[in-house]
């Protein structure tokens, strides 16, 4: 009995529950440091509990009991009275152990992490925590926390068999505490490690786990209700994205709920996009390192005041997407890397294990357990925190093996092949599952390769995604804007291509955060010339972006041409408002996004051949492009470009049919920041044949601007 009770002591014991606690009528209880113990029986008697061995603490019971309390007092302190932890059964079920052992458990935030509960039958006063952990190399596991002095000497866990789970409910501890996990590896080395599940955590650089309980109450209803049965990519998205720490440095979640939703409506973007929210010990990641996925970061508050950032956006009529980052994870010692002592998240080769780039690890997709944590994290922040869609990041990393590798330097898969197969059947795993569960929601890929497929069904061989971010367009088209407007001719091509493979994919049209960082210049400072051209040429961009098919993304900052890099510790510029340059870009875009969300034909057929036909997509020359766009109500529109800072006057146009045209949008007119050259406001269509159409106009197309027309109704 002793070496059992030193394996207990230890932390060495698969099942401390079969030794502590009350067997018949025998109790032990595990207080080290203790000077007393005495059992308190239901009727009020105290029976004391000598001193056994190493901290542990036994007696017979003079009858059977089915509840107790043990009192116990250490060295110059009061007289403690507490449940005990090893009287409870298992809280874990074996429908949740068999799931999770299949790696299928689609709720796994409910199993795992700390859940503050009471036992089946357990009085009030017996209410605390279930920790529950999946460590299956572990050789023992404790619990430490604030309310054991970070010593796990009392609370070593039990092993639930084969699925590699280790549980134990601590009574007393309730919402708000820190915990994390003592693990001994099967190295033989303890590890104090942050609960991978945990919902909430410290503010960096702490790295506590904190128990945590929701009480918010959701008032989105009629948003939620009004996205059923909405096919994303037949509707409108305008999206603006936003790193929340520098949109406006300092505001916390309940601040944003009020400032940034009120910023966004008034711009009239229908959804904002934010960069990783999940935990983050690094700010210079901007998120994309990320050791806590199932914890909103602390750093402007708690998980319930993110949900009421999202409840404020939903009740503004504005979507929310978050980016998703299960391509990899930072090497801190105390996250996830080498969890239980082995190789457990990350994949054990390192040519499939750490990424070259980014000095992080790769998940092992072929392990059923791992698939599960990051599937179960989708539907985590989908389902818990209304979450309209996820941007899966860095996508190609994942599906290639050779990504950013020296030949050598990777394994072929088993047919000697460059794809990742578990990762590409992961990806498809996650789509299914997601939009099986919640088919309102667009699930977005960031890949920058030929990829076939992304957004084909994965019952059509594809990878099953929604959307796509267009990286091609926004490559080609910030090329092309790069150059002087006399050797855009040259280059014509580059902005044009898009329409090549434009349905292809259902696609985004991103002009991101990437895009301003690391020496690649702000969006307004990319094309040449005075201020006055850089932000025509920035207006006249993002009216072309605006009226071709996909969806639209923009970085903060974007809307109000920024003139240096994005900085995430100085944030978006808005002093910059007082210049007329700057705040007539803001004013295109607020114009844009307020014809875009009302005009089918700029958004229902984004993904059909139908909605687009080129006018003139030829005029290298002239710098000029003219298309048409459909909806699916019939609708149309046309647009016309003109890179050139040169005006063309009398510039003839084709339209499909006769009438009125009325201008919608000219991205010159001196609000936006324009010159202001004269353009009518209304053609007549006159049956002359051009462009292919059967009528036509005389329009004035404006300086390193843009025009829309559409039919008087």
């Amino acid at each position: 009995m002793v070496e059992e009770l030193d394996r207990v002591v230890d932390g060495r014991h698969h099942d401390p529950h079969s030794v502590l606690g009350l067997h018949g009528r025998d109790l032990r209880v595990l207080r080290p440091g203790a000077v007393e113990a005495h059992v308190v029986l239901p009727d009020g008697t105290r029976v004391a509990l000598p001193h056994r061995h190493r901290g542990v603490f036994a007696a017979r019971l003079p009858k059977k009991v089915d509840d107790y309390r043990i009192a116990v007092r250490y060295e110059d302190g009061p007289e403690l009275v507490q449940a005990d932890s090893y009287r409870f059964a298992p809280t874990l079920g074996e429908l949740d152990l068999h799931l999770i052992g299949e790696g299928r458990h689609e709720e796994l935030w409910r199993a795992l992490g700390s859940h503050v509960t009471a036992p089946d039958g357990a009085p009030d006063d017996a209410a605390g925590t279930r920790f529950a952990v999946w460590a299956p190399a572990a050789r023992g596991v404790r619990v430490i926390g604030d309310f054991n002095y970070w010593s796990g000497l009392a609370h070593p866990m039990r092993s639930l068999g084969s699925s590699g789970v280790w549980e134990l409910f601590v009574p007393g501890v309730g919402d708000g505490a820190l915990y994390k996990f003592q693990i001994l590896g099967s190295d033989g080395h303890w590890r104090d490690k942050a609960d991978p599940m945990a919902r909430r955590t410290q503010v960096p650089p702490a790295t506590a786990s904190v128990v945590t309980v929701s009480d918010h109450v959701w008032t989105d209803e009629q948003w939620m209700a009004e996205r059923k049965g909405l096919e994303p990519h037949r509707a409108p998205m305008s999206v603006y994205e936003v790193h929340l720490g520098s949109w406006r440095p300092g505001l916390s979640y309940v601040d944003l709920a009020e400032q940034l939703v009120s910023y966004v409506s008034e711009m009239g973007f229908t959804h904002v996009e934010f960069l990783p929210v999940a935990g983050h010990p690094f700010d210079g990641s901007w998120g994309y390192q990320v050791t806590s996925y199932y914890a909103p970061t602390p750093r402007f508050g708690s998980p319930d005041e993110f949900r009421h950032l999202v409840d404020a956006l939903h009740r503004a009529d504005i979507g929310v997407l978050l980016d998703w980052v299960p391509a990899h994870f930072p090497k801190d010692s105390w996250a996830l890397a080498d969890f239980d002592g082995s190789a457990l998240y990350e994949h054990p080769d390192p040519r499939r294990g750490e990424h070259p780039d980014w000095g992080t690890l790769i998940f092992n997709y072929g392990r059923t357990e791992v698939r599960n944590f990051l599937v179960a994290n989708a539907l985590y922040w989908l389902e818990e925190f209304h979450i309209d869609g996820l941007r899966v990041d860095a996508v190609a990393s994942m599906i290639y093996l050779d990504y950013s590798r020296d030949s050598g330097a990777w394994e072929p898969n088993a047919f000697g092949g460059r794809e990742n197969l578990e990762a590409i059947d992961f990806l498809k795993d996650l789509n299914t599952t997601v939009y099986r569960r919640n088919p309102d929601v667009a699930m977005i890929a960031e890949e920058s390769t030929a990829y076939t497929g992304v957004t084909t069904p994965v019952e059509h061989g594809g990878l099953g995604f929604g959307l796509k971010w267009n990286m091609g367009w926004m490559h080609d088209s910030l090329e092309y804007v790069k150059k002087e407007p006399i050797h855009r001719k040259y280059h014509h091509n580059d902005i044009t291509f898009s329409m090549v493979y434009a349905y292809s994919e259902n696609y985004v049209l991103p002009l991101s955060h990437d895009e301003v960082v690391h020496g690649k210049q702000s969006l307004y400072n990319k094309a040449p010339g005075d201020e006055w051209q850089r932000a025509a040429n920035l207006r006249a961009l993002l009216s072309f972006m605006w009226s071709h098919p996909g969806k639209q993304l923009l970085f903060m900052g974007g809307e109000i041409a920024q003139g240096d890099e994005w900085s995430h510790e100085q944030g978006v510029p808005w002093w910059l408002l007082q210049y007329d340059h700057h705040a007539g870009v803001q004013q295109l875009v607020k114009a844009l996004n307020d014809a875009y969300r009302p005009r089918a034909a700029l958004w229902s057929l984004d993904t059909d051949p139908a909605g687009f036909v080129w006018l003139d997509g030829g005029d290298h020359e002239g710098n000029t492009l003219s298309h048409l766009r459909r909806g699916e109500d019939g609708s149309m529109l046309v647009c016309a470009v003109n890179f050139s800072p040169v005006p063309r006057s009398d510039w003839r146009i084709g339209l499909p049919v006769e009438g009125r045209w009325n201008a919608v949008l000219n991205s010159d007119e001196p609000r936006f920041g324009g010159s202001g050259h004269a353009a009518p406001t209304t053609v007549e269509a006159q049956a002359q044949e051009w462009h292919g159409q059967p009528f036509s106009a005389e329009i004035t197309l404006p300086p390193l601007g843009a025009v829309w027309f559409e039919p008087q109704r």
